[in-house]
């Protein structure tokens, strides 16, 4: 029996990093592999808790309706759950292309860079969830 298409080499780590998830996109992104990325941020964020999630495109050289889709659905499928993706690293051409393929990408936020991500989710998480140390004195 055949194991292709899950083969290691397709899957896409979703690390978490404090209350975010950090997800790097690279190469191609197959159907297969993207429904597993996005079963995988939902479990994730489901069993943690977590309340952002970061995903760097700085490595995708191009960006097609199928993947602006995915991470439209994964931005959904995140605000349902109680947490706000950001999309970091897009390049100019990609911007571009999204653009002139009428991609909106409702309920998602970008940032130049994964740093930049982190922080504007640092920003919007209420004080309650950051812990005592981020709440302001009264």
């Amino acid at each position: 029996m055949s194991d292709f298409g899950h083969s290691t080499s397709a899957h896409v780590p979703v690390l978490r990093l404090g209350d975010v998830l950090l997800v790097t996109l690279q190469g191609d992104l197959y159907d297969s592999t993207a429904q597993q990325l996005q079963q995988d941020i939902a479990d994730t964020i489901a069993s943690s808790g977590v309340t952002g999630v970061v995903i760097d495109i700085s490595g995708m050289e191009i960006v097609d309706s199928f993947l602006g889709r995915v991470l439209a659905e994964i931005a959904a499928q995140s605000s349902l759950l109680a947490a706000r993706t950001v999309v970091a690293g897009m390049r100019p051409a990609v911007a571009l292309t999204l653009v002139e393929l009428g991609l909106t990408l409702p309920g998602l936020h970008t940032a130049l860079h994964v740093e930049a991500a982190m922080d504007l989710l640092a920003r919007r998480t209420p004080a309650s969830r950051r812990g005592p140390q981020s709440a302001e004195p009264r």
